[in-house]
């Protein structure tokens, strides 16, 4: 099994299943009555329920893989599944590329050691386990979530919601925004409950390409703003005729006399094509410009989260000198240490945006007189 490392290992978003003698007793090739190994049903149902996306990938002919894998009843659970001929190491990255993951969330379990260190030389972030480790998986920390979101229990459907509706595009005759325009595509900004905490400290942990910071906020320190009428802890979701997406986005924002501190803003990896981020931001800029604030936000560039620093630039920030900049101070990360605190200064006298049209938009007012007594959970 590949290192995780010191301390808590980060959590794996997708589990890789290799077929033959891994995730089925036999070789399906040699003409073997393949059967799921001992216990591996239990773990499949069981990494689902904790919002672990699984895939396979083999050295086999697809469609009579496949076939079998819909005979045991266990087709359903696999996303983009990798069967066919090629280098291992190859189908585990074009698994990542469609998940939109960093390889680094990636695991693989395969039962032999020359396939695992193929994938581990390719990938080295990609963590590697044995079969006979199969019904382990369970026990361990990085496929161990604290907690289980309603939003996780329904991953694995909404991804798959997600390439149907990657695949109606393909066939779309029109343009781009005329076929976001035939989703119904409908944003929702509200004011997080206690009950949703989970979930938006989940989106601050495992969001990476649209994070303004990369900064995990727990649970407590989450529950400790929601009490704090200084403070908004907003959560975003969207639909479409497809179905929910579910909790994609969130914003955490402070109020100081004249101006707002943005000191997050993160949006899921899954909706980057339908521009939340953006939205967000537009939005943002437009309820700071009616309460005649200055808008002041935290961003601190990583090697994953380009897009999110490009759509800060194309809604108007910058690093221009502001006297507001004293009365906004550096949050420390979740082990305590400050970060750097690059905060980049909208000017927003200089234009007003509104969201596109592709979506609809529900969102509170936050320049209402009453906003913070408004009810928060």
């Amino acid at each position: 099994m590949s290192a995780p490392g010191r301390g808590t290992p980060p959590p794996v978003k997708c589990l890789v299943w290799d077929l033959d003698n891994t995730l089925w007793n036999g070789t399906l090739l040699e003409g073997d009555d393949v059967a799921l190994a001992d216990g591996v049903r239990d773990v499949i149902t069981g990494l689902d329920a904790r919002g672990i996306l699984q895939s396979v990938c083999s050295r086999n002919d697809h469609d009579p893989a496949w076939a079998r894998l819909e005979a045991l009843g266990v087709a359903e659970y696999f996303v983009v599944p990798q069967i066919g001929w090629g280098r291992k190491s190859d189908a585990v990255r074009r698994i990542a590329e469609q998940l939109n993951f960093a390889p680094s969330a990636l695991a693989l379990i395969d039962d032999q050691p020359a396939e695992r260190a193929e994938v581990a030389h390719g990938l080295p972030d990609v963590r590697c386990y044995p079969a006979e480790h199969a019904t382990t998986l369970l026990t361990l920390p990085e496929f161990s979530p604290r907690t289980v979101t309603v939003d996780a229990r329904q991953r694995r459907s909404m991804y798959q919601a997600g390439f149907r509706r990657t695949d109606e595009q393909a066939r779309f005759t029109g343009s781009d925004e005329d076929f976001l325009r035939s989703l119904d595509l409908v944003l929702g900004i509200t004011r997080a409950t206690p009950e949703e905490l989970a979930r938006v400290e989940e989106l601050t942990l495992r969001t990476s390409q649209m994070n303004a910071t990369g900064v995990h906020y727990p649970d407590h320190v989450l529950r400790d703003l929601l009490a704090e009428p200084r403070h908004e802890v907003l959560v975003t979701t969207l639909t479409d005729r497809f179905g929910p997406h579910g909790a994609v986005g969130v914003i955490l924002l402070e109020r100081h006399p004249g101006s707002w501190h943005l000191k997050l803003l993160a949006t899921s990896c899954r909706v980057v094509a339908f521009g939340v981020g953006t939205v967000l931001l537009n939005w943002l800029c437009d309820q700071a410009a009616r309460a005649g604030v200055h808008l002041l936000a935290d961003f601190r560039p990583t090697d994953r989260n380009r897009m999110m620093e490009i759509a800060y630039r194309f809604a108007g920030f910058d690093d221009a000198p502001c006297p507001c900049r004293a009365a906004i101070r550096a949050d420390p990360h979740e082990d305590g240490s400050a970060y750097p605190h690059p905060v980049q200064l909208l000017h927003l006298a200089a234009e007003r945006r509104q969201p596109p049209t592709t979506l609809r938009l529900n969102a509170p007012d936050l320049t209402a007189p009453d906003v913070t007594s408004d009810a928060r959970g």
